[in-house]
């Protein structure tokens, strides 16, 4: 099993935005791309200053399936969220493989 790992640190004025547009519009709408199985949202709670960092972890069955979900689905989904937080937020992304 793969984990998609997605953490993102906030500007604390676009925070609670941000973490509404994630229940509501984000997170489902990565769901409904059919290439995860599962999905959780996690708050780093050692934070830096200046920032509230969240990690949106995604999980599917294989490699193959997450290369197939960023070459189709990923770069429609990243410019909608740049559009609604340009410039209040910052990003970088992990794969990683469950081992147990």
């Amino acid at each position: 099993m793969i984990l998609y790992n997605v953490t993102s640190s906030i500007e604390p004025s676009a925070a609670e935005d941000w973490l509404d547009y994630m229940r509501s519009t984000h997170i489902p709408e990565v769901m409904e791309t059919g290439f995860f199985i599962k999905s959780q949202l996690c708050r780093l709670l050692n934070e830096e200053e200046g920032g509230i960092t969240y990690a949106a972890q995604y999980y599917c069955l294989s490699l193959e399936q997450l290369e197939e979900y960023q070459a189709i689905c990923a770069p429609s989904l990243r410019a909608d969220m740049e559009k609604h937080f340009a410039g209040k937020y910052v990003s970088f992304r992990t794969v990683l493989e469950v081992v147990e």
